[in-house]
């Protein structure tokens, strides 16, 4: 599931956390499941709130344990977002070495777990005494220890499928043969939902699901297979990528054939006579030879059309003293998980002082598709 649609709500221990859209339709979901049959009570409709927040609030401290043992290892965080099936924490880069991998792992269900044995605490203390917050501590018991398990499901990308893989990179020491067996166990067990949500959604039309299982339970089942299926895949493929680009250098993979552009011109000629005509969406702007800086559609947009007449390049482009750069002999690898770790589309490729070619995502991914194409 792409996280582009989503919005940022703020920083938690210096992580940007994010709401997918699809948040409110589980939020919705889970509220309405615990005020049914009580449609009328106000009281029940406050506690179903209240314990839907507070689910979600456990789901962030699962995923903000991740984060925080990867920024302890020297692993990026670049955001955590929070969607239909959870929450996903991005970081910049994989870990390094299996034990590294087995500790962010572990860490969000030994949190749920943690968070399960406090709710289940307070439910013990309540119970008979406050029957409200009972009720809220009970469900938030069950539920945290109910994440724990299906995180544990040893299949990729779910937590426990990167303990698997975790363990198996560390007794055969092949990190890529590791992901791959893995993915497939992942992708088994997408398709295990899969099968199971039909077979069960078939079985409530005859009114013989077992233990009082729905339609929507069974398509709810297929939903999460199909994604556990489509995560495991895509997981695989950036290892693939990643894999490819291992042993090209920085002068192998960047591109020379950018256009440049003089710093004097208005962005109105740089539209009109470069963009409309030529497609380009990026430009170095240099000055009898020398480059000064570079030019993106961002850079343009930042400007109203009224005074794109008034506004001459090198007034709006970034400066090459505030770019990241990078040098002919740098692997590509690596390159690339800067890109992803400073959150940056492009790095001019510098030697001998001078900017002698630049690296873009775009070109990354060329290179890449270019590569899987041929086979090689």
């Amino acid at each position: 599931m792409k996280m582009g649609s989503a919005f940022n709500l703020g920083r938690v221990f210096g992580i940007q956390f994010r709401l997918h859209y699809t948040w409110f339709i589980i939020f919705a979901l889970v509220t309405l499941s615990l005020v049914a049959p009580n449609w009328l009570s106000l009281p029940q409709w406050v506690i179903g709130v209240i314990t839907s927040l507070l689910f979600f609030t456990s789901v962030l401290a699962h995923e903000l344990a991740h984060s925080l043992v990867a920024r302890f290892y020297g692993i990026t965080v670049k955001s955590i977002t929070l969607f239909i099936l959870g929450g996903v924490a991005q970081i910049a880069r994989e870990p390094t070495r299996p034990g590294v991998e087995l500790k962010i792992a572990t860490a969000g269900p030994a949190c749920s777990l943690v968070i399960g044995g406090l709710f289940g605490l307070i439910w013990l203390l309540t119970k008979g005494v406050f029957a409200p917050v009972a009720e809220i501590a009970g469900w938030l018991a069950i539920i945290n220890v109910v994440l724990v398990v299906f995180n544990l499901i040893p299949g990729f990308p779910l937590d426990g499928g990167r303990v698997f893989r975790s363990l198996l990179w560390y007794f055969t020491g092949n990190y890529k043969r590791s992901t791959q067996i893995a993915v497939r166990v992942g992708q088994g067990v997408g398709y295990t939902f899969i099968g199971l949500g039909i077979a069960i959604a078939l079985l409530s039309l005859f009114g013989r699901a077992p233990f009082g299982l729905t339609l929507f339970s069974g398509l709810w089942l297929v939903f999460i297979g199909w994604f556990l299926e489509n995560a495991a895949s895509s997981s695989y493929r950036q290892t693939q990528w990643r894999d490819a680009l291992h042993g090209f250098s920085a002068s192998q993979v960047m591109t020379s054939g950018y256009p440049v552009v003089p710093p004097n011109i208005t962005v109105r000629e740089l539209v009109q006579g470069y963009i409309f005509t030529g497609g380009y969406h990026l430009f170095m702007v240099a000055d009898e030879g020398r480059v000064e800086g570079i030019l993106t559609l961002d850079n343009i947009k930042s400007v109203p059309q009224p005074s794109w007449q008034a506004t001459q390049v090198k007034e709006i482009m970034t400066p090459v003293d505030k770019l990241k750069v990078t040098h002919p002999d740098q692997d590509a690898l690596s390159i690339l998980e800067q890109m992803e770790e400073d959150d940056i589309n492009q790095m001019p490729v510098v030697s001998g002082g001078r900017v002698i070619g630049l690296i873009t995502r775009d070109n990354l991914i060329r290179f890449l598709h270019a590569r899987s194409e041929l086979g090689v």
